[in-house]
C-alpha cells in the first residue's frame, strides 16, 4: 500500500524517557484520511521492550518530579500552552486529516486544551491541606494532599487533543507522572501535546506515549507494579475490561465511557432557538461525542412543528471535507464507524422507523453519512439501546413532564442530558430529575474545564474536569506529629 506523502501530516513515533523512536515490534495498522481513504502514515508498534522502558522512564521521573514545586510544575504546563496556541494551525490541520472533523473545530480543540494545561496550572496553586484541632496539646494533625504516582492513561480517537489534555495537564500539575496510549487511528494531536511539553521543559520520562495493539498495550501497563492510577475514555464495554485488570492490582480508576442523551423539548421551548441548537449540537464532530444528543423527546404540543424543522435543516447541511471552508460536518472518524451507523439506521428502519432526513452513505469514497432523523423507531431497536456515535437522531413524543422524564431516564446510560424550556420550574424539575452527570438547560455545554465531568450507571465514574479532576490523581495523606 503506497503511503500518502502529505506535507502537513507528521508520520506517528513513540515519546519514551524524552525520546522519540518507532515501535520495536514494527507498525500496527495505517493513519487513514477518512475523507478520501489515503493513506498518511504507518502506525508503530510497542514492543515488549518499548512499554517496559516506558514504565520505568514513569517511575524513576516520579521521585523527581513529585518534588517540584507546584509552581515549578505550573510554569511547564502555562510554557506549553503558550506553545500549542503558536502551532495550532499545524495542529489543527493534522487533526483534521486524520480525524476528518472540520478545520474550525479542529482548531477550537486545539485552543481548549491549551486553555486546561493554562487552567490546571493555576489550580496546581490551590492545592491544600488542612491542619485540625488536636486532641493532645502541643501536637499536630495534619492532611497532606500527595500525587498518587505513575498514571497509565488511554484515550480515544473522536478528541484526539483535548481527551489526553484533559488526562494529562491535571495528573502533571499534582505531580504524577504518565503512560498514555491515544488512539492509534489519530496519534499527531497526543503527540503534538507530548512535543510542547517536551519543548517546555517537562523533564523526560514524566510524560511517555506509547502506541500499538489496545488490548495488549493496556494490559501490560496496568498490571505493572509501578502503576498507581488508571485513568480511560472510551466505549463501557472496554471500559469494564480496563476495571477489571486494575482491580487485580487494586488500583483507583476514573472511566468516562458511553452516552445516549436525552433531550426533553417542551411545549413552552424557544422552537427556533432550540432546533439550531439541536442541528449544532448533533452534527458536532459527526455526532462522535460521548455527550451528543441522541434521543429527541419532544412534547406534544410542538413535536409535529420541532419535527419538521429540524428535518429540513438537517438536509440543507453541507458535508464535506473537513478541510473544505464551506463544511458543515466532516466523515465519521473511519469505516468501522460508518458500517455500524449504517447497520443502525436499517435496523431501526427494518423495525419500522420511518426516515425524516439522511439514512444513506453520501459518495462513493471517504466514511461520509448524512444526518439522520428517524421518527418511530421502537424500543427494542439496536440503535435505541446502544449508543449510536454517530450524526442519528431518534425523535419520539411524550405528554407530561413526569412521562418525559420517565422515557429520559429508561436508558443504562447516565453521562449527559438536556432540556429546552422557557419555564424555571420545569427547568429545575428537569435538572434535579434527569439521571445523568452533567445536565444542559437550553444548551448542549455540558463539559468545561472549570466543572466536574463524568457520569453515572454504564457511563462510568469518577470525574475530570474543575479541581475534582486534580483530585482525581492525589491521595490524602493523614500525618499525626506528637
Amino acid at each position: 500500500m503506497n503511503i500518502n506523502t502529505n506535507e502537513n501530516y507528521v508520520p506517528p513515533m513513540q515519546f519514551i524517557a524524552g525520546r522519540w523512536r518507532t515501535g520495536g515490534d514494527g507498525v500496527v495498522g495505517m493513519v487513514v484520511n477518512p475523507a478520501n481513504d489515503e493513506v498518511l502514515a504507518e502506525i508503530p508498534r510497542a514492543s515488549k521492550q518499548d512499554l517496559d522502558d516506558a514504565l520505568a522512564a514513569a517511575q524513576n521521573a516520579f521521585s523527581l518530579w513529585r518534588m517540584k514545586s507546584a509552581h515549578e510544575r505550573a510554569a511547564v504546563l502555562r510554557r506549553a500552552a503558550a506553545l500549542l496556541r503558536e502551532r495550532v494551525s499545524s495542529i489543527a490541520m493534522r487533526m483534521t486529516l486524520e480525524q476528518g472533523k472540520t478545520l474550525p473545530e479542529a482548531r477550537l480543540e486545539v485552543e481548549l486544551s491549551a486553555e486546561t494545561f493554562d487552567w490546571y496550572a493555576a489550580e496546581a496553586l490551590r492545592v491544600h491541606g488542612r491542619v485540625m484541632p488536636s486532641r493532645v496539646r502541643g501536637a499536630r494533625q495534619m492532611v497532606l494532599p500527595q500525587p498518587l504516582g505513575p498514571v497509565a492513561a488511554f484515550t480515544p480517537w473522536n478528541f484526539p487533543a483535548l481527551l489526553p489534555a484533559r488526562k494529562i495537564a491535571p495528573a502533571l500539575a499534582a505531580g504524577c507522572t504518565m503512560v498514555m496510549k491515544p488512539s492509534e487511528e489519530t496519534p499527531s494531536s497526543a503527540l503534538a501535546l507530548a512535543e510542547a511539553l517536551a519543548d517546555a521543559g517537562l523533564p523526560a520520562g514524566v510524560l511517555n506515549m506509547v502506541l500499538g495493539v489496545p488490548a495488549e498495550v493496556s494490559a501490560h501497563l496496568i498490571a505493572s507494579p509501578a502503576i498507581r492510577k488508571v485513568t480511560f475514555t472510551g466505549s463501557t464495554e472496554v471500559g469494564r475490561t480496563l476495571a477489571r485488570l486494575a482491580a487485580e492490582g487494586v488500583k483507583p480508576c476514573t472511566l468516562e465511557l458511553g452516552g445516549h442523551a436525552p433531550v426533553l423539548i417542551f411545549d413552552d421551548a424557544d422552537l427556533e432557538r432550540t432546533v439550531a441548537t439541536c442541528i449544532t449540537g448533533k452534527t458536532r464532530n459527526a455526532g462522535q461525542v460521548c455527550t451528543s444528543p441522541t434521543r429527541f423527546l419532544v412534547q406534544a404540543g410542538v413535536y409535529d412543528r420541532f419535527v419538521a424543522a429540524f428535518s429540513q435543516a438537517m438536509n440543507r447541511l453541507v458535508i464535506g471535507d473537513g478541510m473544505a471552508a464551506d463544511s458543515q460536518m466532516g466523515p465519521l472518524a473511519n469505516r468501522r464507524r460508518l458500517k455500524a451507523v449504517e447497520d443502525m439506521v436499517n435496523g431501526a428502519v427494518g423495525a419500522g422507523a420511518k426516515v425524516l432526513a439522511g439514512g444513506e452513505r453520501q459518495g462513493s469514497s471517504g466514511s461520509f453519512f448524512r444526518p439522520t432523523v428517524l421518527v418511530g423507531t421502537p424500543p427494542d431497536a439496536t440503535v435505541m439501546r446502544n449508543e449510536p456515535f454517530g450524526p442519528l437522531a431518534l425523535v419520539d413524543c411524550f405528554d407530561s413532564l413526569e412521562e418525559g422524564l420517565a422515557l429520559a431516564n429508561n436508558t443504562p446510560y447516565g453521562l449527559a442530558a438536556y432540556a429546552f424550556t422557557r419555564s424555571a420550574e420545569t427547568a429545575v424539575a428537569v435538572s434535579e430529575g434527569l439521571e445523568a452527570g452533567g445536565i444542559g438547560i437550553n444548551s448542549f455545554a455540558v463539559s468545561h474545564i472549570e466543572a466536574p465531568f463524568g457520569g453515572l450507571k454504564d457511563s462510568g465514574y469518577g470525574h475530570e474536569g474543575g479541581s475534582e479532576g486534580l483530585e482525581a490523581f492525589m491521595h490524602q495523606k493523614y500525618v499525626h506529629h506528637a
